[in-house]
């Protein structure tokens, strides 16, 4: 070969590489906002939630983009790993060029994306964990969070534990920081509202591999009067089916985080529980205008009903929209101003993002569970509007950062 043909080659071969390796650089008028989730591992929720942002980007796009741009949604699955979330984030603003990042699922997975926020100073919106300390303790000026926390549902939920007026209560929950997160909070908060209860047992469990049959007779052992369940998913399928066989429910109140979610209760079918006190979602029964034109919308677009993983996809894409509008900007710092105190119309009416911890004020729905033509459902519900649960702002001053405040 001569040298000026291997020379050329040498260059063009260089070329390649180098151009492999630069960022993928967005389409000419294209705004990308990256998203990360446990696709695999949560497919019950997250399947929904991904067809809820895919309504509200159409929309998004259908309407005119934002800033004169369309909108790109770059989307990964996170491993429901941190490690590997955090990766996946840095990939999506380094090599993506994405201008904030949406999503999580796992309170853990949740928090290691909010602390990548502070440290790359990107704008972070958790869709869906529920610790207390994405915007508490751990809480960062980048970081918001879309779904009521541990704190604001168990808040909803003890007035009626209160009620009952039961003394020994059990509880079961999966042993990672969500489920430690929610059984401590309600620990708390009955005790103050009822100053006599005991507690007597706990059953942490691996999360997806619950043993069901020893912790139901562990729960029969201990003779509680009432149960708080936290369990979700299969974990819950297992649990109700095994305590069922046992009596475990039998004469025993049940208080129960997301039961009332069509994600978990469906599977159930005719074995759903009745009577236990849940959150949840009955999308068949609520009337209102703003409901009315999702659900029309997402079932013109998937031909099916909607589920709760299905709004918070929805509104946090629609968050994010909102607040590029107000921003006028894809800028981190203007996007932050902006998102603080931003008011967002949703499907179950206006909500807004509080300034002092980017707390999204969303409610959920509390009722009890029954069974209707053979399928799980939730009745005598009511919406409690998440501002009505969220602790003064002298409490959170106690709680978060002072720089998170600021």
């Amino acid at each position: 070969m001569k040298p000026a043909i291997r020379c050329t080659l040498h260059s063009i071969v260089l070329t390649l590489l180098g151009c492999a390796l630069l960022p993928s650089a967005p389409a000419f008028g294209q705004i990308r906002i990256g998203e990360l989730n446990s696709y695999k591992s949560q497919p019950a929720f997250l399947e929904p939630y991904r067809k809820g942002w895919e309504l509200a980007l159409e929309e998004i796009n259908a309407s005119g983009g934002l800033l004169g741009q369309k909108v790109e949604v770059i989307s990964r699955d996170d491993n429901a790993n941190p490690g590997d979330a955090v990766r996946i984030a840095e990939e999506l603003v380094s090599r993506e060029r994405a201008v904030a990042v949406f999503g999580t699922f796992l309170s853990n997975v949740g928090l290691a994306v909010t602390d990548f926020a502070k440290q790359r100073k990107v704008l972070f919106l958790a869709a869906e964990p529920l610790t207390d300390k994405i915007t508490w303790q751990n809480g960062n000026r980048y970081t918001f969070r879309l779904r009521p926390s541990t704190y604001m549902q168990a808040s909803m939920l003890v007035p009626e534990a209160a009620k009952l007026n039961r003394k020994r209560w059990a509880l079961v929950y999966p042993n990672y920081e969500y489920g430690q997160s929610a059984a401590a909070t309600f620990k708390e908060l009955l005790k103050k509202a009822q100053p006599d209860v005991e507690f007597v047992t706990e059953q942490a469990t691996t999360l997806g591999r619950i043993d069901a049959g020893a912790v139901a007779q562990a729960l029969i052992d201990a003779k509680p009067d009432a149960i708080f369940n936290v369990t979700f998913g299969a974990d819950l399928a297992r649990f109700v089916r095994e305590g069922q066989t046992r009596g475990l429910f039998k004469d025993r109140a049940v208080v129960s985080l997301l039961t009332g979610e069509p994600e978990y209760l469906d599977p159930l079918r005719d074995e759903a529980p009745e009577g236990w006190i849940v959150t949840g979602y009955p999308w068949y029964s609520i009337k209102s205008a703003e409901h009315d034109r999702f659900l029309t919308a997402y079932q013109r677009k998937w031909k099916e009903y909607p589920r709760l993983g299905s709004l918070v996809g929805y509104m946090s894409l629609k968050s994010l929209a909102e607040g590029i509008r107000k921003a006028n900007s894809t800028d981190t710092e203007k996007l932050i101003t902006a998102m603080r105190g931003l008011s967002v119309d949703g499907p179950l009416g206006r909500f807004s993002w509080r300034a002092i911890d980017h707390q999204a004020t969303v409610g959920a729905f509390v009722g009890v569970t029954g069974l209707n033509q053979g399928r799980g459902v939730m009745k005598d519900f009511r919406y409690i509007d998440g501002a009505a649960v969220q602790p003064s702002d002298a409490e959170i001053r106690r709680l978060r950062p002072a720089e998170a405040i600021q």
